[in-house]
């Protein structure tokens, strides 16, 4: 089976050996032409290379989609990915006969989802971010996409969700998904004013289109899902994390 895995990347760094599965592309290639000059880019055929500063890794999925032919296309990241396992270890990540097994019997891979406990997805989103271009997206949902609206709310509402925007899809649910995200995230672009957005917060696209993917898969159930372990690569502070996590519910970064 042809798949392939976009492994986003914004520098230099180690990759999957099996690079038949797995495709190294440096995100915002427009805006760093010289930084590396071995992986694919995000900016050949029909491309959004220089929006990366506000869609994150969503150009190297947009990339994916106008330009790529294979029966599956997946997006992991350079120190995130998908695995059976949970060792931080290149060597035992979804492997080519490991992703065509799972694809064999379900149409979308999805990594576990991640659990809030104590905030919904909503409360956790505008705790973090600022809340208009969460809401002008609800907006443009109900407006365009009407029968996913309900979908929308109970998403918010809920306490956990797939996040990274990481997945495998099978062409035609990858088609589909694409289609329906970067219409809505358009029309956000289009209505919403991020002149006075700090640098992280310009990245808004990108928040907002972890909050959307499982909207998505609400509504198309049609389309059978598989949840393997997400694997970090590198260490992380749980109790700086967890810190940061506490204060925000106490102090939100925005209104």
């Amino acid at each position: 089976m042809n798949i392939k895995i976009l492994v986003a990347a914004h520098k230099n760094y180690v990759m999957p050996e099996d690079q038949n599965l797995y495709l190294p592309i440096f995100v915002g290639k427009d805006l760093h032409p010289d930084v590396n000059h071995t992986f694919q880019g995000d900016n050949t055929g029909d491309n959004i290379s220089a929006k990366n500063a506000h869609y994150n890794e969503l150009t190297a999925i947009y990339w994916a989609w106008r330009n790529l032919d294979a029966e599956a296309i997946g997006l992991v990241h350079y120190r995130r990915y998908l695995s059976l396992h949970k060792q931080k270890d290149l060597a035992t990540i979804l492997s080519q006969a490991q992703a065509e097994a799972l694809l064999a019997q379900h149409d979308i891979v999805l990594p576990k989802k991640r659990n809030y406990y104590i905030e919904s997805n909503y409360d956790h989103y505008v705790h973090a971010h600022h809340a208009e271009p969460l809401q002008l997206a609800r907006q443009i949902i109900e407006q365009d996409y009407p029968t996913y609206i309900k979908a929308f709310d109970a998403v918010m509402q809920r306490k956990s969700a797939h996040m990274f925007n990481m997945f495998i899809m099978k062409q035609q649910p990858f088609n589909e998904y694409c289609q329906w995200l970067f219409d809505i995230l358009a029309k956000v672009e289009q209505n919403l004013d991020i002149s006075e957005y700090n640098q992280y917060e310009a990245r808004v696209y990108g928040f907002i289109s972890e909050r959307l993917l499982d909207v998505w898969l609400t509504v198309n159930r049609q389309y059978s899902t598989a949840e393997v372990n997400f694997v970090y690569m590198e260490k992380q502070n749980w109790l700086v994390k967890g810190g940061n996590f506490l204060k925000r519910m106490v102090k939100p970064n925005y209104k």
